[in-house]
């Protein structure tokens, strides 16, 4: 069975909005969204926000299909876009729908992309403003995302969290040197709330790659992406490629971070336990739980052999 992954969301005000009935809270919509989606049998995560909506969801066509127009029944979803990858297995166990502060977490919740944002670059233009001289190109990602993947002659800020981007742009950038910037992600939401901070900053001339990496890999033929290695997912699949093609990365169930194929030969490397950048540091409380989870992962995987 082929099941959709759909990746989704909208910077706008949900906390202000009201009804006949009065005012909707996040909390309605939180109970209500998670109800509709379990009867759908679609699953991932959906972030609520004042600032808006952010998630990943995974089921069959016509069940995504479902919860888009759900959610566009509200008027200020009714433009919500999404885009979507393919997969032969769920790539998420269950159905979760959080409220947060902030749907993409800068700590900065006074920066509104509803009120202003940069320029949107689609797929087709953005090889053009990223291979101008004059543009400085940013990845505004974290820094094991970057590392394995990115645009030729983008800067990484080596980054750890989305919160240290601001600080990141304070201390090396400049509105009256850095005259034009180019910023993107994985699917445009961070670069869409890190162009609406630079602006706020001073900087002029911001643009952001519109749908992100995933769209720039779907749209873009492979002789002439300028894309390099492949994009970190926060599902299941990892990594993608060209095209959104299943990638060649694990994650560590030790650290969380992606695993190499030439690190999965390294000593160090034990599957469902660790890998090499934390089989020294782990602890040896985590160590046995990874062990025992692994111990009965393959107690399952036994048992539906045998039945």
């Amino acid at each position: 069975m082929t099941v959709v992954v759909a990746t989704l969301y909208k910077f706008t005000k949900l906390a202000d909005i009201s009804d006949r009935c009065g005012t909707v809270s996040l909390e309605n919509r939180q109970s209500s969204l998670l109800s509709y989606c379990q009867t759908q049998g679609v699953k991932g995560t959906i972030l609520l926000a004042p600032e808006g909506i952010n998630g990943t969801i995974a089921g069959t066509r016509q069940a995504i299909d479902a919860v888009l127009s759900y959610l566009r029944t509200d008027p200020l979803l009714a433009d919500l876009e999404s885009k979507e990858s393919y997969t032969n297995a769920p790539p998420f166990a269950r159905m979760k729908v959080r409220l947060k502060k902030e749907i993409v977490t800068m700590g900065l919740p006074e920066i509104d992309p509803s009120e202003q944002v940069g320029t949107y670059v689609n797929p087709e233009e953005w090889n053009r403003i990223i291979s101008d001289p004059q543009v400085t190109v940013i990845d505004t990602r974290n820094d094991y995302e970057v590392s394995i993947g990115s645009f030729q002659g983008a800067t990484n800020p080596h980054t750890d969290s989305f919160r240290e981007f601001p600080e990141y742009v304070d201390k090396n950038l400049d509105p009256h040197k850095h005259k034009k910037v180019a910023l993107f992600c994985t699917g445009g939401i961070r670069c869409e709330k890190a162009t609406s901070f630079m602006l706020a900053r001073g900087f002029q001339e911001v643009y952001h790659l519109q749908g992100g990496i995933l769209k720039y890999l779907e749209s873009v033929p492979p002789a002439e992406s300028l894309w390099e290695g492949e994009c970190f997912v926060f599902d299941e699949r990892v990594a993608v490629s060209q095209g959104l093609k299943p990638g060649s990365y694990e994650m560590c169930p030790g650290c969380g971070y992606p695993i190499s194929e030439k690190e999965r030969q390294c000593l160090e490397y034990e599957p469902g336990i660790s890998c090499p950048q934390c089989f020294d540091s782990l602890t040896a409380e985590k160590k046995a739980r990874l062990q025992e989870k692994k111990h009965q992962l393959e107690l399952a995987k036994q048992r539906q052999q045998q039945e």
